[in-house]
């Protein structure tokens, strides 16, 4: 019998009903040779530094870098139960061999080996990698299981990811949380796009704007323009110039152009497209297309190919027919679909590009979530445009002479609309404005021949003001991602880039919800913490070189071209490095972060309920972590009622002894003073608790508590 896992319940499902196992048990099904379960994502998950030693809970800089020897795993309460039942799925006497059926790609293979691992299961792994949840797929890819170990390099690639962003996110964060008293969370790629953005913005707010001039001529029902200049006078002298005088054309330069059709979508240029289009994020669109998938309408969602394989060509074939008879963009296509132009097997690793499945023709689109039927729309139109005819135009350029100067006109004709014509049927059936997608596009000229005359032309100035470069949005920050270190790459490396197509989406959302980003209607704009946090990072960690360099080395672990040691020692000595440089504050920042001014390694103490350091401010000693809530405040009730207050030396002995003896305590009942040691009672509430701890007298210890 064999034991097939997948990675979450709905695809289990699936699966299950394709193999036959149709008898449902608790987190299983079973039946025809198949025990089919689920993870629930991921059942084990890298252990926080305390688990490797109780020190490590105090974020100390003494304790940096933190490099663990061996990894540790812990399990979330949640999914302890699921876990569980695994394990003894796994062990079950039945079982002969164990089928990973994770989704295809290194994250997918992590999730299962992990827990393959915990298990201590050995029996013999066979994977099943599929790019659709079509039936049709599901059967032939379980006629043809390979053997896990094909996979072991991708799992070590899978390990060698995560080590990597542990290392550099706990270290990087404990360091410069630290050092300036607040804390700073520091990630792998998290950093470096936040970079991007924070680069962006300076651009922005340095730029200065400056007035421009444009001569124009009309003549003939068009208008062509001088050149752009700086000076009103200048441009004005032209106009009067030229105004109701005669014009002849110089030269009327013809050109057939060809725009070949845009390729399939991969993960990042849907995402793109969906975010140019419709407004939605790149989660929003993983979402969306993750669902199609399970619900076996697109293709394997995680993939940075816009290509197909040979393989693919008849269905895809098949595919662009119905598309082309059923849909309404369909009657744009023209000629023969050219499957050739989307198929090549050497661009394509572990998945092809996104299209729709031939279930498509079997669903009422009316029936889905609007987004869903958004993507699923898109990735129709795609496919159709990629494969019918190229857009061909004539390009005219003319020159034109008048008094001297001399003014150029753009026109187009269009010969042959090809792909474009889908493209504008589906635009308008989205009401997307003709001059919304027009206006950067030249009008067709009228027939102009050398030596022609215009008489009396009519000459004008146009005025505008140059434009400072644009906030990113999710469509422009994901094209720079992907670009990113592009520059500095090698010309054959496989990956390049901030992150891959099946992270890219997640980055984002964690620079939103920890507060360095946040989004106006489609741009995305760096907050003051965000640009605090890039100011005091140095250079290596910001720059996206590093990391394209890393991504592009996780390829050559997935490949056994690099030893997962090797890349691991660079991820530690880069850690080494950043500790042993980085030892203050430097003083430049310190107005970025009040708390840190002057407090090098100066903490009063360390929190006691997250470990962060607490510094001193005007009112009180604060922890530095903003997302815990501890204070000691310096207006105390407790300490004023008893004519005390909590000093620097007060608050560090009660932060690292958790007590303080204290003499002259004023009684509000008696009027008199006693000596009476303060402990720090904290329960985790929203105030902190004291107790009064006296010495023992005959009756044994008298203690008194007073919440604050």
């Amino acid at each position: 019998m064999k034991l097939v896992i997948a990675e979450k319940p709905s695809v289990a499902m699936s699966l299950a009903a394709v193999l036959g196992a149709t008898e449902r048990k608790d987190g299983y099904l079973e039946g025809s040779g198949y025990l089919v379960s689920w993870c629930v994502g991921h059942l084990l998950e890298l252990a926080q530094p305390e688990a490797y030693k109780e020190q490590y809970a105090k974020w100390r800089y003494e304790d940096l870098p933190i490099l663990p020897e061996n990894w540790k795993y812990e399990v979330p309460k949640d999914k302890k139960k699921q876990l569980a039942l695994l394990c003894r799925l796994m062990k079950d006497k039945r079982v002969d061999s164990v089928v990973c059926a994770t989704d295809a790609g290194r994250e997918g293979e992590l999730i299962f080996r992990l827990v393959y691992e915990y298990a201590g299961c050995n029996k013999p792994m066979e994977r099943l990698w599929i790019s659709s949840m079509e039936d049709a797929a599901i059967r032939e890819g379980f006629d043809h299981l390979r053997p896990g170990s094909d996979y072991d390099k991708l799992y070590d690639a899978a390990v060698c990811r995560a080590g990597a962003d542990w290392l550099i996110g706990i270290n990087a964060t404990r360091l410069f949380s630290v050092l300036y008293g607040v804390t700073l969370n520091v990630g792998r790629v998290m950093s470096p796009t936040l970079a991007l953005l924070v680069q962006r913005e300076s651009d922005i707010e340095s730029f200065i704007s400056r007035p421009f001039y444009v001569p124009e001529i009309t003549c003939g029902g068009f208008t062509a323009s001088g050149e752009k200049m700086t000076e009103r006078s200048e441009a004005e002298k032209i106009r009067m110039d030229c105004d109701h005088n005669s014009a002849f054309v110089r030269s009327a330069e013809k050109q057939v152009k060809t725009i070949q059709p845009p390729r399939l979508y991969d993960l990042t240029t849907l995402q793109r497209e969906c975010n140019r289009i419709y407004g939605y994020t790149a989660q929003q669109t993983l979402d969306y297309v993750q669902s199609l998938y399970e619900k076996k309408l697109a293709t394997y969602p995680r993939t940075d190919s816009q290509y197909l394989t040979k393989d693919m060509q008849a269905t895809a074939a098949s595919l662009i027919l119905w598309l082309r008879d059923n849909m309404p963009f369909g009657k744009g296509c023209a000629g023969e679909p050219d499957i050739d132009r989307v198929t090549d097997d050497s661009k394509v690793t572990d998945h092809h590009a996104i299209i729709p499945t031939v279930e498509i023709a079997r669903t009422d689109l009316s029936e889905l979530p609007s987004g869903e039927r958004d993507v699923l729309t898109l990735l129709a139109v795609r496919l159709l445009c990629a494969t019918t005819q190229a857009n061909r135009f004539e390009a005219v350029t003319a020159m034109l002479d008048c008094q001297g100067y001399t003014f150029t006109a753009k026109g187009k004709t269009i010969l042959q609309s090809g792909w474009k014509e889908v493209e504008r049927i589906h635009r308008m059936s989205i009401r997307q404005s003709e001059t919304e997608h027009r206006e950067n596009e030249d009008a067709a000229l009228p027939v102009l021949k050398e030596g022609q005359t215009f008489e009396a032309v009519s000459a004008s100035l146009r005025e505008g003001k140059t434009s400072p470069p644009k906030h990113y949005t999710e469509d422009t920050l994901l094209s720079a991602m992907e670009t990113a270190g592009a520059e500095d790459m090698p010309e054959d490396a496989e990956r390049k880039g901030l992150g891959t197509p099946a992270t890219r989406a997640a980055t984002l959302e964690k620079l939103v919800s920890a507060g360095f980003v946040q989004r106006k209607k489609k741009q995305l704009i760096p907050t003051e913490k965000g640009k605090n946090l890039i100011a005091v990072l140095p250079d290596n960690i910001k720059s996206p070189i590093l990391t394209a360099e890393w991504e592009s080395m996780l390829k050559q672990v997935e490949h056994g071209e690099l030893s997962a040691t090797s890349f691991m020692d660079q991820i530690a000595d880069m850690s080494r490095t950043l500790v042993k440089e980085h030892t203050t504050p430097e003083e430049r920042f310190a107005d970025l972060f009040p708390s840190s001014k002057g407090t090098a390694h100066e903490a009063v103490g360390v929190c006691p309920r997250c470990g962060a350091p607490v510094f001193e401010g005007k009112k009180g000693f604060f922890c530095g972590n903003r997302e815990c809530s501890f204070a000691l405040w310096k207006d105390n009730r407790f300490f004023s009622s008893k004519k005390k207050s909590i000093t620097k030396s007060v608050a560090a002995a009660l932060l690292k002894e958790g007590r303080i003896s204290m003499s002259g305590l004023y009684s509000e009942k008696t009027g008199r003073t006693y000596d009476a040691e303060v402990i720090l009672d904290d329960t985790g509430g929203k105030y902190v608790n004291f107790k009064l701890e006296f010495p023992v007298k005959k009756g044994g210890v008298n203690e008194r508590s007073k919440n604050l």
